[in-house]
């Protein structure tokens, strides 16, 4: 499709710089007319002043979605029965909010008549993969308009310049601007750019935002307690809450005992190796007390092979291919694990650290205490059974060790 041929296009806005330049040079180099869409999955800054801007530059047609609770029920949840992490460490914010934006600019796009759809992600990051290839599984003719891989704007200078012969108004914050490159939404922040890009250097203390330094953490702990059903919390402290209104509230009380920070450097799709910092205080708790009542909940076999499976689940999404169907029929196979995962769990927060302290399902452990003890077990198990069990499992290193000799 030519650029001629584009005659309306829906961009990812956010109403800052980059996409308030991005809106200007695509009416001056593709002549189209622009719809703006601006999510609110939970970034903790207000969403609304996009309107005013959109409204500013002329546009008609602008979409403002809160999608928060579709974004913890349809997409973080799913995820965290899989009790998903990306080499170890990352929790994967940013990697799952995408599918979300890329399902909902391909509905906009679909409801206005729009020909294509833009984002600001650059040519150096995964994200631009994320959006492109979620767009692609679900209108596979769209499209997609990257500015970052067309044009000549290689700096924030360049683009202040742009701006200003264009007549963009750009706000100049009072006070110090943070340096990093940030991305949030109710699951995590993310911070990169700056001294960060020496994987040497400490971050600095204040570049944090959601959580108090573990040593700065009450020297009381905090309890709470967490209703599962189908591996999902309904509940905390015995209220129930919603998707959102769970993860928002676990934020909280995360970020005030100082859990969830992570300093990491993650391979990137693209090919090259990043360091980025993450705070995750929810996540961290989610990630802790699903894997303690899956504990209780999971037959062994089926609880190892999710393990098993998690990585290449992980990297998926890592990677944007939610809607792939491999991660469709992995995300099957997974739902239908959680079906008796269900139960309480009761957590001791202190100084950075999530330590489970109870953990119970009255429907579907399969914790045996009789059989579990070391006390008399009343011949619930017969431990003479072992000698067999052990020489069976041995016959084969038995049998090479008199090859050896």
């Amino acid at each position: 499709m030519s650029k001629q041929a584009v005659k309306k296009v829906v961009l990812a806005y956010s109403g800052g710089l980059d996409t308030s330049v991005i809106l200007k040079w695509l009416e001056d180099v593709y002549h189209c007319e622009v719809v703006t869409f601006t999510a609110d999955l939970g970034q903790g800054e207000e969403v609304e002043p996009a309107r005013a801007k959109a409204e500013l530059y002329g546009i008609k047609e602008i979409y403002i979605d809160d999608l928060k609770e579709e974004f913890v029920r349809d997409f973080v949840f799913p995820m965290f029965r899989a009790n998903t992490i990306y080499e170890g460490e990352y929790l994967l914010g940013t990697s799952i909010a995408r599918p979300l934006i890329s399902k909902r600019l391909i509905e906009i796009a679909n409801e206005t008549g729009a020909d294509a759809i833009s984002h600001g992600a650059t040519g150096k990051g995964n994200d631009q993969v994320r959006f492109e290839l979620g767009a692609y599984a679900l209108k596979p003719d769209v499209k997609i308009i990257a500015p970052w891989r067309e044009w000549d704007l290689t700096s924030r200078d360049t683009l202040l310049a742009y701006a200003e012969k264009a007549g963009i108004a750009v706000e100049m914050k009072r006070g110090k601007k943070s340096p990093y490159s940030m991305d949030a939404n109710l699951l995590h922040i993310s911070y990169e750019g700056d001294i960060l890009e020496d994987p040497w250097v400490e971050p600095e203390d204040d570049m944090w935002r959601w959580t108090v330094s573990p040593e700065n953490a009450p020297d009381t702990a905090t309890y709470i307690e967490l209703d599962y059903k189908g591996g999902d919390i309904v509940a905390i402290d015995g209220q129930t809450m919603s998707p959102a209104t769970v993860l928002a509230e676990l934020n909280k009380v995360g970020g005030a005992n100082g859990i969830g920070r992570a300093d990491i450097v993650e391979n990137r799709y693209v090919g090259m190796k990043a360091r980025g910092c993450y705070e995750t205080p929810g996540g961290t708790i989610m990630l802790k007390a699903h894997r303690a009542i899956e504990s209780i909940t999971l037959d062994r076999e089926v609880a190892h092979l999710k393990d098993e499976l998690m990585p290449r689940y992980a990297s998926l999404i890592y990677n944007g291919y939610w809607w792939s169907p491999e991660r469709e029929m992995l995300q099957t196979m997974i739902n239908a694990s959680q079906v008796t995962v269900n139960g309480r769990i009761r957590l001791k927060l202190y100084k950075g650290n999530v330590i489970v302290v109870g953990r119970e399902s009255p429907t579907d452990s399969l914790f045996d205490e009789n059989i579990a003890t070391f006390e008399d077990d009343g011949g619930a198990y017969d431990q003479k059974d072992a000698a067999g069990f052990i020489k069976l499992n041995a016959l084969r290193m038995r049998i090479a060790a008199r090859k050896r000799g």
